[in-house]
């Protein structure tokens, strides 16, 4: 855990506490489903790499002018659509907060397919309730429903399958994304006032939904991300 970068692994005075705790969790259960040669597709940072023992990791990256790759490790820049393998050279496929990015997502599905191993394993996450992000490449939301149908279409079983958080931790996830991106901005400038602002006001944020969530009824809706672990069955 101490070696998962703090954005990654955030306290309570986070924007982003509710996703990011939420990701890391669900990470840290389903990492022993990645095994062999894994393929990190969208890596960036590869923040979560710590949390895999695997016997090679290789990471996959876009040339996306919406998000910066300055000090990321990438292993290999592919063109977006072409991953640049050979048929059936990886044995899992891990990918976090991609492909709400890929805008014919069916046809990465397909290449995925294609360069996973018959009965390799690959873990997904991807949001539901978050902000426009690396705009203008931003394309899509997925429901549970909806992410089990396009996995499910593209060759793969379904092996777990979760929401993670609840409505509350939802909606206070968006207050504090609100506070961060759209008040936070004005106090730049002063930076006493601004940082007891930030950490004040999304901490309270952050507290009350732990706390509401603990007493209102657990429904889940309204969620933040879905993670997928499924198996490639049959080459599309």
């Amino acid at each position: 855990m101490n070696q998962i970068p703090k954005e990654f692994n955030p306290g309570i005075t986070s924007p982003a506490y509710f996703i990011r705790k939420k990701l890391l969790q669900s990470f840290i259960e389903f990492a022993p489903y990645m095994k062999g040669i894994m393929l990190d597709f969208g890596c960036g940072s590869k923040p979560y790499k710590t949390l895999f023992s695997v016997e090679k990791y290789i990471g996959l990256d876009y040339e996306n002018p919406g998000h910066s790759h300055i000090n990321e490790q990438i292993d290999v820049f592919y063109n977006g659509k072409d991953i640049p393998f050979e048929d059936e050279y990886f044995d899992s496929i891990f990918s976090s907060e991609v492909f709400e990015h890929i805008f014919n997502l069916d046809k990465s599905l397909k290449e995925l397919n294609r360069v996973l191993k018959y009965n390799g394993t690959m873990l997904i996450s991807c949001p539901f309730s978050i902000c426009e992000h690396e705009e203008p490449h931003d394309f899509a939301r997925y429901s549970s429903f909806g992410i089990k149908h396009l996995l499910t279409n593209a060759g793969f079983e379904i092996i777990a399958q979760r929401k993670t958080g609840n409505s509350i931790e939802a909606i206070h996830q968006l207050k504090a994304i609100y506070i961060n991106r759209h008040l936070y901005p004005y106090l730049k400038k002063i930076p006493v006032i601004r940082s007891v602002f930030r950490i004040t006001l999304v901490s309270l944020v952050n507290i009350t939904g732990i706390f509401l969530s603990k007493i209102f009824p657990n429904r889940n809706d309204l969620y933040l991300n879905n993670i997928v672990v499924c198996k490639k069955i049959k080459v599309i």
